[in-house]
């Protein structure tokens, strides 16, 4: 019999009335039973955090490095258990589930050494205008508040770490509320705090089922939002709270260009890899996979073919295995979803080159050709294993299909030329620019997030907590020397 895990309320374990079974997208198994929270527990939640949030800003640096250390140790300390444990609540390859566990350790060692550095302060002088004659300025950075951090289920783990980790690093209490797929990776979180010493109240960890987040989001003691998930989901939530501070990191239809540069055999061997690779992992289940692969002419017949070999090379099946490349997409309603856009395209004209057939939860990586521009597969994320190839003329025309698409979170450009880097770097509308490699490359310190309708602010764990706070100036008079 499958035990009920509890939750994190206020820094401490707590049941509620009600729970709800989380299962396998592989075979269906249950992985665990989730205790939910009353509407009186999670007020019990956001009173605490609003409580503690003056005591929680003024903890010294060391107290919060100290635990967001411990943190970090203890994930890579249980690495192959959490792993086992992605896995199993999202399909996720085992693989890719411990590369996940291996990130979140460095989001929380990032955060530990932000927390020590974070907000020492500038000093600006005054006296450059008469006015300023004497004076001196001092600005740190204060939390803003209480964070609400919204996390989705294609990284279960790591994006819960994004959220928790640089609201601990500034000082700024945090209700996390993990997604209903895939929350357990989110409730172990809550062991690994709740073995330090920060304040009660500062964290909570609250699987509130999506219905019921309207009252949340809404709930004044909550001045911060940061929300990973849809581009739907996430515009509401800020139309919503037009008077909060919202950070959203939504879709994106990742572009890789080659260039005519990028012509050796090594090099188009290498492109096609690394294509078929990250067109695919995480089952594509990445705001950052390869989507649309925009190819020069002079190198198109010979890229192709080789895109066609290394997508049907990736290995399908079990995650739990070893071998096994691309998993289960997170529900079968989810893969019945790519299915009918796939079908959409090939009805509209597009060639199937490769896979276009769906097993339960599971959808074959594939490889489109003559895509028509107005079908979902063209204009939206299709967040599954699918890849929409088109040929183009020079490096404009390239630079010109990345940027006709309503998203704009990373693209990759393949090229030797540093010039074309540099104008690359200028000419795409994204967040993100990965020269020489696809636009699935992600560094857990480096700013993260989108142009367009990808979003608006950044992760990233010092551009987290830039976020997650504001300047304050304190103006210094009667200095009789500067």
């Amino acid at each position: 019999m499958t035990s009920t895990h509890a939750f994190w309320l206020a820094g401490r374990q707590a049941t509620g009335e009600s729970a709800f079974d989380v299962t396998s997208p592989w075979d269906g198994r249950v992985v665990g039973s989730v205790s939910v929270p009353s509407d009186a527990q999670v007020e019990e939640a956001v009173a605490a955090a609003y409580a503690v949030r003056d005591e929680f800003a003024a903890t010294p640096a060391h107290v919060r490095a100290a635990a967001l250390d411990h943190v970090s140790r203890r994930l890579a300390e249980r690495t192959e258990e959490i792993a086992r444990l992605i896995s199993a609540e999202n399909g996720k390859p085992i693989k890719w589930a411990r590369g996940e566990v291996g990130r979140a350790v460095s989001v929380f060692r990032f955060a530990a050494e932000e927390a020590r550095r974070f907000n020492s302060g500038e000093a600006q002088r005054l006296d450059t205008d008469l006015g300023g004659q004497g004076r001196l300025a001092f600005t740190r950075r204060f939390p803003r508040g209480v964070v609400l951090g919204i996390a989705p289920f294609n990284f279960p783990l790591n994006l819960c770490a994004h959220k928790v980790a640089p609201a601990i690093a500034a000082g700024a209490p945090i209700i996390l509320k993990p997604a209903p797929a895939t929350p357990l990776s989110g409730l172990l979180l809550g062991e690994l705090l709740a073995e330090t010493d920060l304040p009660a109240g500062s964290w909570s960890i609250l699987p509130v089922p999506n219905d019921r987040m309207p009252a949340l989001v809404q709930d004044e003691r909550l001045p911060v939002i940061s929300f990973t998930g849809s581009e739907q989901v996430g515009y509401a939530i800020m139309e919503s709270v037009p008077t909060k501070h919202c950070t959203l990191e939504l879709g994106g239809n990742g572009a890789a260009v080659v260039l005519s540069d990028w012509s050796s055999d090594e090099d188009l061997d290498w492109a096609a890899g690394r294509i078929a690779t990250f067109s695919n992992y995480q089952g594509g289940q990445s705001c950052i996979s390869v989507q649309r692969v925009i190819a020069d002419a002079s190198v198109y017949d010979r890229l192709l073919p080789r895109i066609v070999a290394a997508v049907e090379a990736q290995v399908t099946g079990d995650p739990s295995d070893d071998k096994t490349d691309v998993g289960p997409l997170v529900s079968e309603d989810a893969a019945k979803r790519v299915e009918a856009w796939v079908q959409e395209a090939v009805e509209a004209g597009a060639t199937l080159l490769t896979g276009g057939k769906r097993d339960g939860a599971s959808y074959a990586p594939t490889v489109l050709t003559d895509v028509p521009a107005d079908v979902k597969i063209s204009c939206e994320e299709v967040f599954g294993p699918v890849l929409t190839v088109q040929q183009v003329d020079g490096e404009k025309a390239a630079f010109d299909a990345v940027n006709d698409s309503k998203y704009g979170l990373q693209a990759g450009v393949f090229t030797h030329d540093l010039q074309t880097a540099f104008r690359a770097h200028r000419a795409l509308e994204v967040g993100g620019v990965v020269i020489g490699d696809v636009p699935s490359y992600r560094a857990d310190q480096m700013p993260y997030g989108g142009a367009k309708r990808s979003g608006v602010g950044r992760e990233g764990v010092k551009f987290a907590m830039d976020d997650y706070t504001y300047e304050r100036v304190m103006v210094l008079t009667g200095i009789e020397s500067l």
